[in-house]
């Protein structure tokens, strides 16, 4: 199971924060602030935060986000995830389509890596367990922040580049690069979605959110200013669209 915090109100069906690579669920804690009053669970990926590590890959985290909602009694929730959090959101809805009550995808993609994007990420995770370390993340700095980001937010996420554990880089790079495309699985759902990003995030584009819009039924969200990082860049405005996604899950409920 994974390393779970709860916040806000007891509700039947929480909002669960997945958050992006290679971070933990720290990276929520402005957007938690932004939104007091909605119940959240979030949730540390395997080998990073307090999570302990697990053998397999993103469908292996999947059963395990499913497994620890199990374990807390929560039978249905609200799932939304970051980057890799949304691939993971994602491979949720392939393999437990029946324990989400709406998604959100931020700043991310359904579609697979092409392959030297996919060759990239096993360098990294080579390196990672090699003597360079965290420091083979290290780059990831230019293209996770708008150009434009106040220099406070570049030096927490810098810090937390250099805080991510080699293992866990390593296993998420791989899990990530294995990941098939997932766009298809959006077609199936008939729940309340979300896709948000940023104006200036320079990983996941336009088009590849806009694909899931479409396969949802619904709009892109655009958060002015912001980069790949849009919870930590404007985390007023993603909690105003997790709050909206919230409140039309439980309209529709």
């Amino acid at each position: 199971m994974l390393t779970v915090n709860a916040y806000g109100p007891t509700v039947t069906e929480p909002l669960v924060l997945l958050h992006g690579f290679p971070f933990d669920s720290r990276m929520w804690a402005d957007v938690l602030a932004a939104m007091p009053r909605v119940g959240v669970l979030t949730m540390d990926a395997p080998g990073f935060g307090r999570s302990a590590p697990i053998d397999g890959g993103l469908e292996d985290y999947a059963d395990a986000v499913a497994e620890t909602l199990t374990a807390r009694g929560v039978q249905r929730a609200v799932v939304a995830g970051l980057s890799m959090g949304g691939y993971v959101a994602l491979a949720l809805a392939e393999r437990h389509p029946d324990r989400l009550a709406g998604i959100g995808l931020l700043d991310t993609k359904a579609q697979a890596d092409p392959e030297p994007a996919r060759q990239n990420r096993l360098r990294v995770a080579d390196a990672a367990l090699g003597p360079e370390g965290a420091a083979a993340v290290a780059p990831m700095i230019d293209v996770l922040t708008a150009p434009g980001a106040p220099a406070q937010v570049r030096a927490t996420v810098t810090r937390w580049l250099e805080e991510a554990p080699p293992s866990g880089i390593a296993w998420g790079q791989r899990a990530m690069a294995a990941r098939p495309d997932r766009l298809n699985v959006l077609d199936g759902l008939d729940i309340p979605g979300l896709v948000l990003r940023g104006s200036d995030d320079a990983t996941a584009s336009v088009a590849d959110h806009e694909a899931m819009s479409r396969a949802l039924g619904t709009d892109v969200v655009q958060v002015a200013g912001a980069g790949h990082m849009s919870a930590v860049e404007a985390p007023g405005a993603v909690a105003e669209a997790l709050s909206d996604l919230v409140a039309r899950v439980r309209h529709t409920g």
